[in-house]
C-alpha cells in the first residue's frame, strides 16, 4: 500500500514519511499554488530522502478564500486549518491514494484535525488517515531528528519553505503589499528545512 505523506520540505513532514517508510510505500505530496516555486524546492528535497514526489495543484479559489480568512481573523490560524482540510479532500479523491499522512505533532496548534473530523474523513472517502508524529512532542521530536536527518534553520520572511504559509503569505503581500501583510502573520521567527538524511557515519562522529 502507499501512503501519500503531505509534504512541505520541512523535518515534521521528512521524520513521518521516514517512520512509515518500512511499512509503506510512500510518496510525498506537495500542495502548490503556482505563485512561488514550492513544488520544485520540495521535488530536491525528496530526491535527497529517496521520495517519490507529486505536486497538486488546488483550485486558487482555496488560497482567495484563505487570504479573506486572514484578514477576517486578523491572524492566519484559521486560514492554514481551512487550506489544510481542503487539501486533504483532494487527495482523498485523487486515484490510487489508499492512506494519507501529515506531519502534525502533539502539541502543534495549526493545522488541527478533531478526532471526530478525521473518522468523517475516513468514512466519506475510504481512506486511511495518520500523523504518525501525533504521540510525540516537540523536544522528543528534535532527539529524533538529531540522528536521522540534516536541517538549515533561518528566519521564516528568509527561507523559502513548501508549507501553506509560504504562498498564503506572498500571495497576501501582493495584494495589500508587505506591512499590512506583516500585521496579519507573526513575528519572523527561526524556520527549517531539510537538506537530506543524516548518514550512518556522520551520527556517529
Amino acid at each position: 500500500m502507499k501512503a501519500h505523506v503531505l509534504f512541505s520540505g520541512g523535518k515534521d513532514s521528512s521524520l513521518s514519511a521516514m517512520i512509515l517508510e518500512p511499512y509503506f510505500e510512500v510518496r510525498l505530496v506537495t500542495c502548490n499554488f503556482g505563485i512561488l516555486p514550492t513544488g520544485e524546492v520540495a521535488k530536491q528535497i525528496a530526491d535527497e530522502l529517496g521520495f517519490s514526489h507529486m505536486v497538486i495543484q488546488p483550485p486558487m479559489e482555496i488560497l482567495e478564500n484563505a487570504a479573506e480568512i486572514v484578514q477576517k481573523d486578523g491572524f492566519p490560524n484559521g486560514a492554514i486549518n481551512y487550506i489544510h482540510r481542503q487539501v486533504l479532500e483532494i487527495l482523498a479523491k485523487t486515484d490510487g491514494v489508499e492512506l494519507i499522512a501529515d506531519g502534525l505533532r502533539r502539541d502543534d496548534r495549526v493545522p488541527h484535525l478533531e478526532q471526530s473530523e478525521i473518522q468523517s474523513f475516513e468514512d466519506r472517502h475510504k481512506v486511511l488517515y495518520c500523523s504518525p508524529l501525533m504521540g510525540f512532542g516537540r523536544f522528543t521530536i528534535n532527539k529524533m531528528i538529531e540522528s536521522n536527518l540534516v536541517i538549515t534553520e533561518e528566519e521564516s520572511a528568509v527561507i523559502l519553505k513548501c508549507d501553506y504559509e509560504a504562498e498564503l503569505r506572498e500571495y497576501l503581500y501582493r495584494e495589500l503589499g508587505e506591512d499590512e501583510t506583516h500585521k496579519h502573520f507573526p513575528k519572523s521567527h527561526k524556520q527549517s528545512r531539510v537538506i537530506s538524511r543524516l548518514r550512518k557515519q556522520e551520527s556517529e562522529n
